[in-house]
């Protein structure tokens, strides 16, 4: 047995960069569209108080924190999970995998089909954070990208769709 070398993966550190910063910049998101959005809104509202969910590559990171307080208010509570009571834990297998899914060659659902993540917490509240993440891509990206992003590209009015991409990105870029 002692015949076999261990190999381990190399870092890809420009791949892990760029899904770093995207998580950075969807977690802000996520926080400013449960201010700015009523939908997004409402899916938190069902949400326990103190409710934490984390989305991170394995095996090493890089991680997202999103949280729920006791007054409700939704805070990207950012890359470090240690420490962190997390009451729902959805891991993206391998970096490549996130890059997939970051580059918007897959959506969410196919990489979930795929068996490309591993969900820990309960269904009810995975459908309802995939439902936010698909929100605010929808948010964040120009409709040709995000209609490869998500699985159906909603019909919004003009004001909604606009309006709320502009006090998303400024509220993402300030952090409030």
């Amino acid at each position: 047995m002692d015949d076999f070398k261990e190999i381990t993966s190399g870092n890809k550190p420009l791949k892990k960069a760029y899904v770093a910063v995207m998580l950075w910049f969807v977690g802000r998101a996520i926080q400013a569209a449960a201010r700015v959005d009523k939908e997004v809104k409402r899916e938190f509202e069902k949400l326990p108080e103190g409710f934490t969910f984390c989305l991170g590559v394995l095996p090493k990171g890089p991680y997202m924190i999103v949280g729920k307080n006791e007054k409700g208010r939704v805070k990207y509570l950012g890359w470090k999970p240690g420490g962190k009571r997390i009451d729902l834990d959805m891991k993206i297998k391998s970096i490549e995998a996130a890059i997939l899914m970051f580059t918007f060659q897959e959506s969410t659902a196919v990489a979930t089909a795929r068996d490309r993540m591993i969900v820990d917490g309960e269904v009810p509240y995975v459908c309802a954070i995939v439902r936010m993440l698909d929100i605010g891509e929808v948010y964040l990206l120009p409709k040709f990208i995000a209609r490869l992003a998500v699985k159906r590209y909603p019909a919004w009015s003009f004001g909604r769709k606009y309006i709320g991409r502009v006090r998303i990105y400024f509220r993402s870029i300030l952090g409030y």
